[in-house]
């Protein structure tokens, strides 16, 4: 928890040091109460007293009253202020940081728990700080500063306070070893119920094709009753210690009047008022040592689960992106465009053998080069190295004749047009889609409007209402095929040096695919184009064409030199056209 406040910044250390002052004012307040109790005690009891006197001690009595809870406003004011700030500090770390992280990080960690990261963990976080600068500080001042004012009352009825101090600890501790571990494994748990709902969610329409809606409901059943009978340990335990508090209090209230009026009668006449004084201010001081630890039980019904979210947030935060910055590269002119696989294996964070091995190839600028393989076989773990969505385990990856390892991310990332398999859309426009990001050259409404274009996205664009028109969140509002020219789109109007199509033309039917290499082929001829595809008919025209299996380069040419010399090449070409279609290519 302690790594956590070292977010704090200069001005929320300086609210945490002004509710620390108002505490001390808060408790000595407090704590002068009975004083004036005592004083009005004695002035009741006293024959010959004036009225103006116990008014006086009663005035001052209110005036500590209001003093305390203005004090206390005050504290809960600068609380609330240090717990938001906090949390909104921890929010955009997080935030930032997941940012930061390569593909195989976020992957290491999952969305869903990054998600109950940056929301559960965090909230839990701000709760303790909000009610620990209220109950932790003030607790111990507190109890330090009852137990001095009533130490030397008499030892009676400190031994009585002793004994219920004890029988306080005893509770907290059987609580806190019955509680604790039920709340560490809450927020795993939390983890895993916002899995369940996000696969839900995200596949919604297989669930209701599969009838597997009894099947959903069973699996989230099973995760709700575990982390709902979890909770229902945790705060049945944490529950016992309000009625288990308050039969304290009426016992020590009851052992000092009893002890009290022990002593009132043992004593002569002269002492009897002192005692009974004493009696009333013991009686108070005695339940503000009780009260303390009443307030620490609130802060460990919070602790130990804000210990575990604090542990988990500064795991993000402290987690070491494994693609980082080089130190920058100078590009010569004529090695532009070029991409080039020297000898490179792979193989994925904690994922087993090599994914990759001994790949080497050379894609000169303006080429076209083609992926193909059985599914399984590498192709999307190539292109993502390109990128550095991942970096080669062995080997070097080589952009314009330098090391992707030497790239600042930014630099490599401009020079690169990258589109995954799954296209992904923003809510916003058309236009806000397409000229997404940060790049070398910004993106006008003529690149907008050419790239569309290319991508075979004007029509349907022009339909819709122009680059103006909205765009829902994912691309609800589109179907499969155009949130993929759209992806691509965007890609094309960066204006890279290479463009990565990672199965990208999958979504697109035959015309459009067609009619897509066409327009890339006019008006992009000095774009590298990799291209990972399942369909001969995409990548037949291509100039080099790498033939992948398990991982391994086991063909490299253009579609007639494969059909002569690559055995899996013409399995995969006559598992997809005819006899006729391949002479007549």
């Amino acid at each position: 928890m302690l790594k956590v406040l070292r977010y704090l910044d200069r001005k929320q250390w300086g609210q945490v040091a002004a509710a620390l002052v108002f505490i001390v004012v808060q408790v000595w307040l407090d704590l002068t109460l009975p004083d004036y109790m005592s004083e009005i005690t004695t002035l009741v009891e006293t024959p010959g007293s004036e009225m103006s006197e116990i008014l006086v001690q009663g005035g001052l009595m209110l005036a500590c009253a209001v003093g305390s809870m203005a004090a206390s406003c005050v504290v809960a004011y600068y609380a609330a202020r240090v717990g938001a700030g906090l949390s909104r500090t921890l929010r955009g770390k997080v935030f930032d940081k997941t940012l930061e992280l390569s593909k195989g990080d976020v992957e290491h960690f999952s969305t869903a728990s990054l998600v109950t990261r940056s929301t559960n963990d965090i909230t839990q976080i701000q709760s303790l700080i909000v009610m620990g600068l209220q109950a932790i500080v003030k607790a111990p001042i507190m109890a330090v500063w009852a137990v001095c004012k009533i130490w030397n009352k008499g030892w009676q009825w400190s031994a009585a306070t002793a004994v219920a101090v004890f029988v306080v600890i005893c509770m907290l501790a059987i609580t806190l070893i019955v509680a604790v571990p039920r709340f560490r494994s809450i927020q795993g748990l939390t983890d895993r119920l916002n899995t369940l709902c996000r696969e839900h969610l995200v596949g919604i329409r297989p669930v209701h094709a599969y009838n597997a809606e009894d099947y959903e409901q069973a699996r989230f059943a099973d995760a709700n009753t575990e982390i709902t009978n979890n909770n229902l340990v945790a705060n049945r335990t944490m529950a016992m210690m309000s009625p288990g508090m308050t039969f304290v209090n009426s016992a020590l209230t009851l052992a000092v009047y009893w002890i009290g009026a022990y002593m009132i009668s043992a004593a002569g006449m002269d002492s009897r008022l002192t005692i009974f004084s004493d009696m009333v201010v013991f009686s108070n001081y005695a339940m503000n040592v009780i009260m303390a630890f009443v307030l620490l039980n609130m802060v460990f019904i919070l602790l130990p689960r804000a210990q575990v979210s604090a542990r988990r947030v500064c795991e993000v935060i402290d987690t070491a992106s494994s693609v980082t910055d080089g130190k920058g590269a100078d590009v010569a002119e004529e090695d532009k465009g070029t991409i080039e696989f020297r000898d490179v294996s792979f193989s994925y964070p904690d994922g087993g053998g090599h994914v990759l091995s001994h790949v080497s190839f050379t894609a000169e600028k303006g080429s076209y080069v083609a992926f193909i393989g059985a599914t399984g076989s590498g192709k999307t773990s190539l292109v993502q190295l390109v990128d550095r969505l991942y970096d080669a385990t062995e080997g070097e990856v080589l952009v314009d004749g330098i090391d992707v390892r030497d790239y600042e991310l930014a630099d490599l990332h401009d020079r690169i047009g990258y589109i995954p398999q799954s296209a992904t859309l923003f809510s916003g426009t058309v236009e806000s889609n397409i000229a997404y990001g940060e790049a070398a050259q910004p993106c006008t409404d003529d690149d907008v409007t050419n790239a569309l274009e290319i991508g075979q996205a004007s029509d349907f664009v022009e339909a819709m209402g122009g680059i103006s028109a909205q765009i829902d969140q994912g691309g609800r509002n589109v179907s499969g095929g155009q949130r993929q020219r759209l992806a691509i789109s965007r890609a094309i109007a960066r204006k890279p040096e290479t463009l990565v199509f990672d199965d990208s033309f999958s979504a697109l039917d035959y015309a459009t695919d067609r009619a897509l290499r066409g327009a890339l082929e006019e008006r992009c001829a000095g774009t590298t184009r990799l291209v990972v595809a399942q369909r001969i008919g995409t990548i037949r025209d291509a100039d080099k064409i790498i033939v992948l299996d398990q991982g391994r380069v086991v063909g490299q040419g253009t579609h007639d030199e494969l059909m002569k010399t690559c055995e899996t090449y013409q399995e995969i070409a006559t598992s997809q056209l005819s006899k006729e279609e391949l002479e007549n290519a």
